[in-house]
This record gives structure tokens, C-alpha cells and sequence, in this order.
């Protein structure tokens, strides 16, 4: 075969066979295959689309070049997985809320690339917490309390790695089939029995359009049905940042104050939805009870309980989470209603702050963000505070935060948090 050929068959609009596509994968992972050609390839796929059968053979082809987990665990094993949203901190919620109702969650989370760091990078604001514990040590925590976070592990899906840092500097991540053979290829790796998907679809997400994200939604169930998992997709709203912080020691914060009962209403929507479905589906009840259960144990403090369980397992302190001590109030320049949100431009901010990364080895500042004190639907007077910053420094462009909230004298409608669950 020729990867030249390739490229220009996929240029042309055809369809690559299963062989095809195995050989590519096979030579970009043995270094036989230039980057150049992996991005003329990527951009092909981007602009001409993938079908169905060539997403499935691409998921196939990534997961061999890997190892795929067997983890051993007793019980049905949950996972969720998100698309990526500002001040998505769901992971630091659902697992311990999950595992006080007695279900295992054994999840391999990233770092994060671009406005703030990853379930990883948050947990490392926690002083002490480890990331990387032996296949033994992961195994031996799930079956003990229910539930560990730890780093992705490197022997699983290498192509993914590889290609997803190529597609984020190539502007190739855009891609229905390439998201989908991603995920999907990461979340079967990881030997889970039950996965549920936060699909974040909005101006501040990366699918925009909600028939875009059916599609994906769609296609991603059907990867996990030729491997024999239950893959259910929730269509959520990513109009303004999830919850009220941006930062990761920050979003640690937010996440402990949601599961000792204070968190806020549309974090605690999306939470209560995502649990709710792997408890229902694990345990054979209705969704009802699942979120009845696990509303009590928000309430009765044992979901806490288990944070405290499994951070302290790892050997997280959490009395020492980082939190920068310089703080910046920003108040509103006028009175009125809020429309709008621009989270994408908050997470910039929050980025050139220290927050997130440009490229994968940047270092992070885990002290560094941003709490909302005011959302989409919310009166604000002139003078009253719309934002806390904790900054590194005092150099922050006040007028660049203000721009990012939409203030008008009458108000439209507060955005609709689950669009759609398929399955």
C-alpha cells in the first residue's frame, strides 16, 4: 500500500477500506508515516467526512495498536466521559456520588489542552494527591471503596495520543468521525461495562450545531455496540461555564461545596442526569430512584464522604488545595439582565492566566481562575460584582473580562441545560 494513495483517495472524496485504514494507523504509530502526511491526511477527513464503516475500522485499527484493559474488577464498571466544556469539574462530582450508591467507577482521566486543565490537572491542585498508581494499586482502590482517578495510562490507545496532538495544532479536531473513533477508542480501552457520555453542544462547546452532535451521539453507540457496550450520550448545553468557577484548585472547591448539598443548580442538573442513567442501568431500577438515590446521599453527606475516601486513598490533602491569595472583584459597568456569557473568552482568559495550556508539557498555575458570581437570567445592578479573578499578578485587562457578559434591559430565556439523551 501506498500512503500516498491514501491521501488522495480520501481527497477525492472515497471511501478508505478497513486495510487501508489499518495500515496508517500501523505506520504513523511505527514513525513510518511523516507528520505532514498524517495532517494532509486529517484535513482530507475533516473537509470530505468519514462513513460510518471507515469510523468503526478506525476505531478498530486505534485500539490495536494498543493494549486493552482488563481490569478485574468485581461488579458492573461505569465510566463517563465528557467533550469538553469551561468549568467542567462533573468527573470530581459523579465518581465519588456514583460509588456511595455502591457502583465502581475505575476512571482514566487527561490533562487538559487549552482553557483549563483536566479532571487530572484539577485533582493535582490537591496537595499530594497521585495520579499514577500500578495497575494493582487502581485495581485494589475500586474493589476496596468504589471509585479512583487516576492518569491515563500510556500502553492504551497510543494512536489517539498521538493523533489528537497533531489534530489540536492542525485545526483537524472538528471532525464527527475523528471525535467519535477517539472516544471511543479510550472508553472501551478502559474495560467499562456501562459508559455514559457528556456530549457539550453550544456556541462554547466544541459541536455547535445539536444535528451534529445526534450524529456523533449516534455513531459512538454504534462503535459501542460492535464491542458489546452500553453506551448512552447526553446532549448538554454549553451556553455559559457549567457551574461558577473556571480554574482548577477553584473547580475542587465548587465540586466539594456540590456534594456537601450547595451546588449550583446547572452543575447539579447535569450531575443528577449523567449519575442517574449509570445507576439505573446498572442496578436495573428506573431513572427516578437512581436520582432519588442519589440526591439522599448528597444530602445524608455519604457522597462527600466517599471524596474524602478515595482523595485521601491517593494520599490527597485537602486541607492544602491551591488557591491563589490575590483576588480582583470585577462589578458591573450597568444594570440590567445578563443574555449572554462568552465562555469561550473566559476560558482565554483564564488560559493566558495560568489556567490551561498551549501545547502539552506547558506547566499549569492550579491557584489561578475565575468564580461567576452572576449567570445567564440574573439581575445585576451597576457597581455590583459579576466575577471574583484570583490572579498570579495584578495584570489583568478588566475591560476584556467585561466584554464577556451581555447585559440588556429585557431578557430572553435562561438556556435549557439537557437537550436530548439517545442510547
Amino acid at each position: 500500500m501506498n500512503i500516498i494513495n491514501i491521501i488522495e483517495k480520501k481527497k477525492n472524496k472515497q471511501e478508505l477500506t478497513e486495510e487501508e485504514i489499518h495500515f496508517v494507523i500501523d505506520q504513523y504509530c511505527a514513525n513510518k508515516m511523516p507528520e505532514y502526511q498524517m495532517s494532509a491526511l486529517l484535513m482530507a477527513i475533516v473537509i470530505n467526512d468519514m462513513t460510518e464503516k471507515e469510523t468503526i475500522a478506525l476505531t478498530k485499527a486505534m485500539l490495536d495498536n494498543g493494549k486493552i484493559l482488563d481490569l478485574a474488577i468485581d461488579g458492573i464498571v461505569v465510566d463517563k466521559h465528557s467533550t469538553g466544556g469551561i468549568g467542567d469539574k462533573v468527573t470530581l462530582i459523579l465518581a465519588p456520588l456514583v460509588a456511595s450508591v455502591g457502583l465502581k467507577m475505575a476512571k482514566m482521566s487527561g490533562r487538559g489542552l487549552g482553557y483549563t486543565g483536566g479532571t487530572i490537572d484539577k485533582l493535582e491542585s490537591i496537595k499530594g494527591y497521585r495520579v499514577n498508581l500500578s495497575k494493582k494499586e487502581f485495581v485494589d482502590q475500586v474493589n476496596k471503596i468504589g471509585v479512583a482517578i487516576i492518569s491515563s495510562n500510556e500502553e492504551l490507545v497510543p494512536a489517539d495520543k498521538k493523533m489528537y496532538a497533531l489534530r489540536d495544532v492542525t485545526a483537524t479536531v472538528e471532525s464527527v468521525p475523528l471525535i467519535a473513533s477517539s472516544v471511543m477508542s479510550k472508553k472501551i480501552a478502559t474495560g467499562s461495562d456501562v459508559i455514559v457520555i457528556d456530549l457539550k453542544v453550544g456556541n462554547d462547546a466544541l459541536i455547535k450545531k445539536e444535528k451534529d452532535a445526534k450524529r456523533l451521539a449516534n455513531l459512538m453507540i454504534k462503535i459501542g455496540k460492535s464491542y458489546h457496550k452500553k453506551v448512552i450520550c447526553v446532549l448538554s448545553c454549553m451556553e455559559q461555564p457549567l457551574g461558577n468557577t473556571i480554574g482548577n484548585g477553584l473547580e475542587v472547591l465548587e465540586s466539594i461545596e456540590a456534594l456537601k448539598g450547595h451546588g449550583s443548580k446547572d452543575l447539579m442538573e447535569v450531575v443528577y442526569t449523567l449519575g442517574g442513567i449509570l445507576v439505573s442501568h446498572a442496578k436495573n431500577i428506573s431513572f427516578e430512584q437512581a436520582k432519588e438515590e442519589l440526591e439522599k446521599n448528597i444530602q445524608n453527606g455519604k457522597a462527600y464522604q466517599k471524596f474524602e475516601e478515595f482523595v485521601h486513598a491517593q494520599k490527597g490533602d485537602l486541607n492544602h488545595i491551591a488557591i491563589s491569595d490575590k483576588v480582583i472583584s470585577v462589578k458591573s459597568n450597568q444594570s440590567g439582565i445578563i443574555n449572554e456569557i462568552d465562555a469561550m473568552k473566559l476560558g482565554n482568559i483564564a488560559k493566558m492566566m495560568g489556567a490551561g495550556r498551549e501545547k502539552e508539557g506547558d506547566s499549569i498555575n492550579f491557584g489561578v481562575g475565575m468564580i461567576i458570581t452572576k449567570k445567564i437570567g440574573d439581575f445585576v445592578l451597576e457597581d455590583e460584582e459579576l466575577l471574583k479573578i484570583f490572579v498570579a499578578d495584578n495584570n489583568i485587562e478588566i475591560n476584556q473580562l467585561l466584554d464577556c457578559f451581555d447585559i440588556k434591559k429585557d431578557f430572553v430565556n435562561r438556556p435549557k441545560m439537557i437537550l436530548d439523551v439517545i442510547e
